[in-house]
């Protein structure tokens, strides 16, 4: 038997493990099932150690085959970046990207930008992948991740995209039932529809009034009978008059504008959540990342909506 890696299986494995079955992955691959199956007994004969674990509804990696993963991914990332290093003088993108967005601002507004990059730059092949939280950004399985907040980690570049504001909101009718909060305290007399997403506080929401020394902020802590982790759920129940929303200002722009939806409490200020695109710093130089992270960046307008700042009103 010839050697244990095999260029060719570092690719296979890759594709293998990301669709999660034999089946997906003969279908992405574009060959039979049982080709992949006969590919993956191959390569666990010529390592001596099982790649995987498959039961009868799913299949999953052994400690072998995760190690095995994550080298796959480094090594085909890294000759990636040498591809692109190679053609940047000729300043064509090519190769595979892998994007990595939230559901809701994924949907609205990052897939319509692929659509258009995609269009411009066929060569390319994108992959978009949207999730409730982003991944970990010690993982190797994207390539850029549009995301809310700059990441704490120094070991990724972070574009500043655009400005995003959380604004507090609620449908017109529930205002006139329940009347308007004032300050900040009004909020714990009022039901607020809660989002888990990311590691934040669940149902804490931070306040800050005033300017310079004079800011003062407020922890509130929420209270209401409905909670999700999709966003455009939440808006769609603050809609219904369930009850008062925090939400980033691209969701909620147009509903303000419309006035299905009104601000609450606009002369206080929440944490930001501007949009990033983060991507580890070995990705830097590679043409189809700067193309698709500029391309972004051009796209995305600075501003949501006309909402004015607590200053401004």
């Amino acid at each position: 038997m010839g050697s244990g890696v095999q260029p060719g299986d570092l690719r296979f494995f890759s594709v293998l493990a990301g669709a999660g079955s034999l089946g997906a992955a003969a279908r992405e691959l574009g060959i039979t099932t049982p080709a992949v199956s006969k590919h993956l007994a191959l390569m666990e004969r010529r390592l001596g150690v099982p790649l995987v674990v498959r039961t009868t509804r799913r299949m999953g990696l052994t400690p072998e085959g995760e190690l095995y993963l994550a080298h796959a991914r480094r090594i085909l990332g890294e000759i990636d970046d040498l591809e692109q290093l190679l053609g940047a003088s000729r300043g064509m993108p090519t190769g595979l990207l892998r994007v990595n967005a939230t559901l809701g601002f994924g949907r609205s507004h990052v897939a319509p930008l692929i659509s258009d990059f995609a269009r411009r730059h066929p060569q390319l092949e994108v992959q978009l992948q949207l999730s409730v939280n982003p991944p970990p950004l010690t993982d190797d399985s994207f390539d850029v991740c549009i995301r809310f907040g700059a990441p704490p980690e120094a070991r990724v570049i972070a574009r500043h995209i655009a400005p995003n504001r959380r604004l507090l909101c609620a449908a017109p009718a529930y205002l006139a039932r329940h009347g308007t909060p004032r300050v900040p305290h009004d909020l714990v007399r009022h039901p607020c529809i809660g989002i888990r997403q990311g590691e934040e506080a669940y149902g804490l929401w931070r306040l800050t009034s005033g300017r310079g020394k004079a800011a003062t902020t407020d922890a509130i802590k929420t209270r209401g009978n409905l909670s999700t982790n999709d966003g455009e759920i939440a808006v769609h129940w603050a809609l219904d008059g369930h009850g008062i929303l925090m939400r980033a200002e691209w969701d909620i722009a147009h509903h303000l504008a419309s006035g299905r939806l009104v601000q609450v409490l606009p002369q206080c200020r929440t944490p930001d959540a501007d949009v990033y695109a983060v991507y580890p710093q070995r990705h830097q130089l590679a043409a189809r990342v700067r193309a698709f992270v500029d391309h972004v960046a051009a796209a995305l307008p600075p501003r949501a909506a006309r909402v004015p700042q607590a200053s401004e009103a």
